[in-house]
């Protein structure tokens, strides 16, 4: 089987290390009995220490991927998707999967103010001390929210996050089991040595069609400013660097010709002199060319654009809409109606929890409260698509801010960010839960949400709801990489360089 036995061999070396691991860990047990325990427990945190599923090690066999080799992460309010890219050995970022987005809120377009309920859109690295693992909406990583361009503008927000429950006031939503696999992708990357992984939040893909589409949109001249940056990535398939100056993103800058130092930026200042790498700015004004000549054409056909202001909330990738009664894809494309329905019949990526609220217009509701919320069909489904339009604004409620396990690490080994970690709080129309149990104060998870008791470890998306756990063969390995045990952590595996 082609690359089989490389993850066969990959998967077996873990039974190896988990048994090392285990021994490490109860030796530290005993000499550390008068410490700390709860810090001990976190390092042992089962929802975040899940291995990364067997078919998702096979596709990096299959696209030679080593697994902790770095990841970048774009994100689509439209089309309702998140992708996973990741560095091949032939050091260009490839496709690793497309994930559909259960719930993300306000409008297409950028976060502004905080109360707004927009998810953002920009450019933003997620740093290690953003992951969260003891997150109440199962594990989440904060945006990051605002980046050094949002700040420069006096947009202000908090707590915006990816994570899981399929409940959004601000955030991007995906279920439980999706946020699993998407987390420990996070997570191998950093044990592989990344300092940070981008995430690239748009209004859509940005194609000469969709950007003929939202032609009238007050929002194209930020549109137009970060699809520079999307455009370098699919030019040359690696991480466009970010900088930023005169209140705008700069991408890839170097050293403009005949000068005598590298361009120093400062987002409130003026742009230093700074030059594009020659094949790069060849590409780019060829690119440039097609997708121009293009829009023209669309344009002068009579493509109709996108309607503003209908007061929809947010958007819901259509595999979800199917499977919720009275479900709407909202501002993402996607079938309705009868292709709803024919959805229905297909597995959906992960469990719906039945306190999903989709995304409804203000005629749906009365007198501008929440929508009773209907109960969720069970688990079936695939992917999607989405249109776009504009927000509804609601206050969220205040969120506790603490420094969390992997912010405290990535302090301690000088890579990690000093953001804080949160995720928005619940639909008014869920379900209370019941709290777990405290954890000590510098690691207390900033999430006030209850939540009611779930098994704590989901399934694979990529696994059958039926299926046991698959039994991890016996030899093998994809060159450099190695899948993570339940009793291996974040912090023992960098406890040398401490």
């Amino acid at each position: 089987m082609p690359g089989g036995c490389g993850a066969l061999a990959l998967i077996g070396r873990t039974l190896v290390r988990a048994l090392i691991t285990s021994a490490a860990l109860a030796a530290a047990g005993v000499l550390l009995a008068g410490c700390d325990t709860d810090e001990i427990s976190l390092a042992t945190n089962a929802k975040a220490n899940q291995p990364v599923p067997p078919k998702l090690i096979q596709a990096m066999v299959d696209k030679d991927m080593d697994l902790q080799s770095p990841i970048l992460v774009r994100l689509f309010k439209s089309e309702a998707e998140v992708e996973v890219w990741k560095q091949n050995r032939s050091g260009q970022f490839a496709l690793l999967k497309t994930y559909p987005i259960c719930r993300w809120s306000g409008d297409l377009g950028p976060k502004v103010r905080e109360g707004d309920r927009q998810a953002p859109e920009g450019f933003y690295p997620i740093t290690p001390g953003l992951m969260n693992p003891t997150s109440a909406y199962y594990l989440s990583f904060n945006t990051g929210y605002p980046n050094t361009y949002d700040a420069a503008l006096g947009h202000t927000g908090s707590q915006l996050m990816v994570h899981g429950d399929c409940s959004s006031r601000g955030c991007y939503a995906m279920t439980d089991e999706q946020i699993a696999e998407i987390y420990s992708l996070g997570r191998e990357s950093f044990f592989g040595g990344q300092k940070s992984f981008q995430l690239q939040a748009y209004p859509f893909r940005m194609t000469p069609l969709n950007m003929a589409k939202h032609r009238n949109n007050p929002n194209m001249p930020f549109w137009k400013m970060i699809k520079v940056g999307y455009d370098h990535f699919e030019v040359t398939h690696q991480e466009p660097k970010v900088s930023y100056c005169e209140k705008k993103y700069v991408f890839d800058p170097i050293r403009a010709p005949n000068a005598k130092s590298d361009p120093v930026f400062n987002v409130n200042g003026k742009c230093p002199a700074y030059a594009t790498e020659e094949s790069l700015a060849d590409a780019m004004q060829q690119r440039q060319q097609q997708e121009q000549a293009e829009y023209d054409r669309l344009v002068a056909r009579g493509t109709p654009v996108a309607k503003l202001n209908t007061g929809i909330d947010g958007g819901m990738n259509q595999i979800f809409a199917s499977h919720v009664p009275g479900g709407s894809t909202g501002l993402s494309e996607g079938g309705e109606g009868q292709g709803l329905s024919l959805l229905s019949i297909s597995r959906a990526p992960g469990t719906i929890p039945g306190t999903v609220n989709p995304p409804r217009a203000p005629w749906q509701t009365q007198q501008g409260v929440e929508p009773v919320v209907a109960a969720a069909a069970p688990p079936q489904g695939p992917a999607a698509q989405g249109p776009g339009t504009r927000v509804a604004s609601a206050a969220p409620a205040q969120q506790e801010q603490s420094e969390g396990f992997f912010a405290s690490l990535g302090r301690k080994i000088g890579i990690g960010g000093a953001e804080t970690t949160a995720s928005a709080p619940p639909p008014a129309t869920a379900k209370p839960k019941a709290e777990a149990k405290p954890l000590p104060k510098a690691f207390k998870p900033v999430e006030t949400r209850q939540a009611t008791a779930r098994p704590a470890l989901k399934p694979s998306v990529t696994e059958t709801p039926a299926a046991a756990p698959a039994a991890p063969p016996k030899d093998a390995m994809v060159a450099g990489s190695q899948p993570i045990v339940g009793a291996n952590s974040f912090d023992s595996r960098f406890s040398a360089v401490k």
